[in-house]
């Protein structure tokens, strides 16, 4: 299972862009890419797996007061597989390697009770119920590191 990355423009991700599954996803992310910037590794990836595109992941932008928010998804046919699971194993290993200071935070719906033990697994806790400007009330997540 390898990340990779999401370019920062359209034309640089022509490969994504024929698969239907990408599509959607590519360009909803470079046009994220506009408003927070393009600073890897701080960027969004394809999770990659014998050739086959797996699930999603990123990073969404640069820290900020040294705190960044993961996401990850895992597409339809390869869910309840532990995809999800090792994703966010690897946007966690991906941020420590790159700067170990950084708070790694995560945000799910409450509903969301597979993302919820995802973050369990990867020693997330739930720290509260905080306003998201686009999904509403949502759970926030911190990592709790491990020394």
């Amino acid at each position: 299972m390898k990340l990779v990355p999401i370019k920062e423009y359209l034309s640089e991700n022509e490969a994504f862009l024929r698969n239907p599954e990408c599509q959607e996803l590519v360009e909803m992310t470079v046009e994220f890419y506009e408003k927070v910037g393009y600073l890897p590794p701080w960027i969004c990836y394809f999770v990659e797996e014998n050739g086959n595109i797996i699930g999603s992941a990123g990073i969404k932008g640069k820290p900020i007061n040294g705190a960044i928010e993961i996401a990850y998804g895992t597409m339809e046919k390869y869910q309840h597989r532990g995809v999800g699971t090792n994703i966010c194993k690897m946007l966690v290993n991906l941020s420590l390697n790159t700067d170990p200071s950084v708070q790694i935070t995560a945000r799910t719906l409450p509903e969301n009770k597979f993302s919820c033990r995802i973050l369990e697994k990867n020693n997330f806790t739930c720290v509260g119920i905080v306003d998201d400007p686009d999904d509403g009330n949502v759970l926030e997540w911190v990592y709790n590191y491990q020394g």
